[in-house]
């Protein structure tokens, strides 16, 4: 009769094999790509207005074939940052392999450990930031994408303006002072 310890091993062993398929055996390229479409026109008195501001997604089925998804305008900020998520969930699975990794130096742990919180905090001053810039400038929505050194911030506006972009800037500036690349792009509202 086996030992209980023996069956327990057997099932991990055969679960990591199962895994180990599914992982070698899983389709590589996930297009997780965004693609933005904004048709603007001028009227007779030469503003812009915005007929309408569209997104295609494009994703890979179970098969292997491309599918598109069309997303309305309103959706666009919450489709941003359900990818922005997305991607950085993935990061922060790798990493926490790294640090569950009996193969891995305890450099390499605190390596992985240290990038898991800074990008945690890189999150929460991107969720501050577009709290406060939301308050101050009374925007519809506001979006802030911070990578590397280089912050894009996207607000939903009515109207844009030099003066605005630049009181965007310095609140960037403020709450992230290590940034030297902020964008500002603002979406106009129907």
């Amino acid at each position: 009769m086996l030992k209980k310890q023996t069956v327990w091993l057997l099932t991990m062993l055969s679960l990591v094999v199962v895994l180990s398929v599914y992982y070698v055996t899983a389709p590589k390229e996930m297009n997780d790509s965004v693609a933005f479409m904004n048709d603007q026109t001028k009227t007779s008195d030469g503003k812009d207005t915005a007929k309408g501001t569209d997104v295609a997604v494009q994703e890979t089925d179970a098969k292997g074939e491309k599918v598109t998804s069309s997303i309305a305008s309103d959706d666009v900020f919450t489709a941003l940052r359900l990818q922005i998520e997305d991607q950085r969930s993935r990061l922060r699975d790798q990493l926490n392999a790294v640090v569950a990794s009996t193969s891995a130096t305890a450099e390499q742990k605190s390596e992985a450990m240290d990038k898991i919180q800074q990008l945690e905090a890189l999150a929460e001053k991107e969720a501050t930031l577009e709290t406060l810039i939301k308050s101050k400038g009374g925007y519809e929505d506001v979006l802030v994408r911070a990578d590397g050194d280089t912050v894009r911030v996207t607000v939903k506006a009515k109207t844009s303006s030099k003066q605005a972009a630049n009181e965007i800037i310095q609140l960037v500036k403020s709450e992230l002072k290590d940034m030297q690349d902020i964008a500002v792009e603002f979406q106009p509202t129907k």
